[in-house]
Protein backbone atom coordinates (compact mmCIF):
# COMPACT_ATOMS: atom_id res chain seq x y z
CA UNK A 1 0.00 0.00 0.00
CA UNK A 2 2.68 2.29 0.72
CA UNK A 3 4.54 1.55 -1.71
CA UNK A 4 1.95 2.15 -4.24
CA UNK A 5 0.94 5.76 -2.46
CA UNK A 6 4.94 6.75 -3.37
CA UNK A 7 4.43 5.67 -6.88
CA UNK A 8 1.46 7.59 -7.72
CA UNK A 9 2.85 10.87 -5.14
CA UNK A 10 5.75 10.39 -7.51
CA UNK A 11 4.12 10.45 -10.69
CA UNK A 12 2.59 13.15 -9.83
CA UNK A 13 5.43 15.57 -8.81
CA UNK A 14 7.57 14.59 -12.21
CA UNK A 15 3.59 15.58 -13.80
CA UNK A 16 3.54 18.91 -12.14
CA UNK A 17 7.17 19.89 -12.99
CA UNK A 18 7.26 19.00 -16.29
CA UNK A 19 4.28 20.35 -17.47
CA UNK A 20 5.60 24.24 -17.46
CA UNK A 21 8.76 22.67 -19.55
CA UNK A 22 7.17 21.42 -22.33
CA UNK A 23 4.22 24.09 -21.99
CA UNK A 24 7.24 26.84 -23.04
CA UNK A 25 8.95 23.95 -25.71
CA UNK A 26 5.46 23.93 -27.68
CA UNK A 27 5.69 27.60 -27.33
CA UNK A 28 9.05 28.52 -28.68
CA UNK A 29 9.20 25.31 -31.50
CA UNK A 30 5.32 24.18 -32.41
CA UNK A 31 3.70 20.91 -32.07
CA UNK A 32 5.86 18.07 -33.12
CA UNK A 33 3.56 16.52 -34.95
CA UNK A 34 2.64 19.64 -37.23
CA UNK A 35 6.53 20.01 -37.68
CA UNK A 36 6.46 16.18 -39.23
CA UNK A 37 3.74 16.80 -40.93
CA UNK A 38 5.25 19.57 -43.09
CA UNK A 39 8.32 18.58 -43.11
CA UNK A 40 6.93 14.92 -44.76
CA UNK A 41 4.32 16.66 -47.15
CA UNK A 42 5.51 20.06 -48.71
CA UNK A 43 8.25 18.83 -50.45
CA UNK A 44 6.76 16.19 -52.13
CA UNK A 45 4.13 18.47 -53.44
CA UNK A 46 6.42 21.14 -54.63
CA UNK A 47 8.43 18.56 -56.38
CA UNK A 48 4.93 17.54 -57.80
CA UNK A 49 4.13 21.35 -58.97
CA UNK A 50 7.43 20.77 -61.19
CA UNK A 51 10.01 22.64 -58.38
CA UNK A 52 13.26 21.25 -57.67
CA UNK A 53 15.93 21.58 -54.85
CA UNK A 54 18.09 23.98 -57.29
CA UNK A 55 14.70 26.29 -57.66
CA UNK A 56 14.80 26.90 -53.82
CA UNK A 57 16.62 29.19 -51.91
CA UNK A 58 15.82 28.15 -48.63
CA UNK A 59 12.61 26.10 -46.98
CA UNK A 60 11.91 25.08 -43.43
CA UNK A 61 8.96 24.78 -40.83
CA UNK A 62 8.24 27.84 -39.01
CA UNK A 63 5.57 28.07 -35.95
CA UNK A 64 3.45 31.80 -36.91
CA UNK A 65 3.38 34.08 -33.55
CA UNK A 66 -0.18 34.43 -34.60
CA UNK A 67 -3.88 32.91 -34.75
CA UNK A 68 -4.36 31.60 -38.33
CA UNK A 69 -7.03 29.72 -40.47
CA UNK A 70 -8.53 26.99 -38.29
CA UNK A 71 -8.94 24.71 -40.97
CA UNK A 72 -4.97 24.05 -41.10
CA UNK A 73 -2.59 23.33 -39.20
CA UNK A 74 -0.82 26.26 -37.00
CA UNK A 75 2.73 25.91 -38.83
CA UNK A 76 3.64 27.14 -41.86
CA UNK A 77 6.24 25.64 -44.06
CA UNK A 78 8.37 28.60 -45.84
CA UNK A 79 9.78 28.66 -49.32
CA UNK A 80 11.91 31.28 -50.86
CA UNK A 81 12.52 30.64 -54.49
CA UNK A 82 15.80 31.47 -56.15
CA UNK A 83 14.54 33.57 -58.90
CA UNK A 84 12.37 35.30 -56.60
CA UNK A 85 14.59 35.87 -53.19
CA UNK A 86 12.76 38.76 -52.17
CA UNK A 87 9.72 37.06 -51.75
CA UNK A 88 8.36 34.82 -48.85
CA UNK A 89 5.83 32.63 -49.69
CA UNK A 90 3.59 29.98 -47.09
CA UNK A 91 2.22 26.99 -47.17
CA UNK A 92 -0.04 24.81 -44.69
CA UNK A 93 -1.78 21.40 -44.13
CA UNK A 94 -5.62 21.28 -43.91
CA UNK A 95 -6.63 19.24 -40.72
CA UNK A 96 -9.09 17.56 -42.76
CA UNK A 97 -7.04 15.12 -45.95
CA UNK A 98 -3.89 16.89 -44.82
CA UNK A 99 -3.51 18.68 -48.30
CA UNK A 100 -1.00 21.23 -48.56
CA UNK A 101 -2.25 24.41 -50.03
CA UNK A 102 -0.34 27.53 -50.51
CA UNK A 103 -1.41 30.62 -48.54
CA UNK A 104 -1.82 33.89 -50.40
CA UNK A 105 -0.02 36.68 -47.82
CA UNK A 106 3.58 36.38 -49.05
CA UNK A 107 6.53 38.23 -46.86
CA UNK A 108 8.48 40.74 -49.30
CA UNK A 109 11.79 42.54 -48.01
CA UNK A 110 12.01 46.27 -48.32
CA UNK A 111 15.14 48.04 -49.64
CA UNK A 112 15.08 49.86 -45.74
CA UNK A 113 15.14 46.12 -44.29
CA UNK A 114 11.36 46.12 -43.29
CA UNK A 115 9.04 43.23 -44.23
CA UNK A 116 5.47 43.90 -46.27
CA UNK A 117 3.01 41.39 -45.93
CA UNK A 118 0.92 41.66 -49.46
CA UNK A 119 -1.51 39.33 -51.59
CA UNK A 120 -0.34 40.39 -55.28
CA UNK A 121 -0.18 37.95 -57.77
CA UNK A 122 3.90 37.25 -58.31
CA UNK A 123 5.76 34.44 -60.12
CA UNK A 124 4.80 31.70 -58.08
CA UNK A 125 1.85 32.39 -56.80
CA UNK A 126 -0.97 29.71 -57.18
CA UNK A 127 -5.07 30.20 -58.50
CA UNK A 128 -6.40 28.80 -55.95
CA UNK A 129 -4.64 30.14 -52.13
CA UNK A 130 -6.17 30.27 -49.44
CA UNK A 131 -6.05 33.44 -46.62
CA UNK A 132 -4.43 31.78 -43.90
CA UNK A 133 -6.17 35.57 -42.00
CA UNK A 134 -9.51 34.50 -42.33
CA UNK A 135 -11.38 31.88 -40.64
CA UNK A 136 -9.76 32.34 -37.41
CA UNK A 137 -10.73 31.73 -34.06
Amino acid sequence: MKKSMWIAISVILILVIATPFVFIYLLNNGNPYTKYVANKNVPVYLEEQGYTESDIVESHYVEPKYTTNKDFYHGHYLVVFKDEPDVTYYYGITKKGKQVKQFCEKDKLLPDGVTDIFEDVTMHSEENCISSLENRN
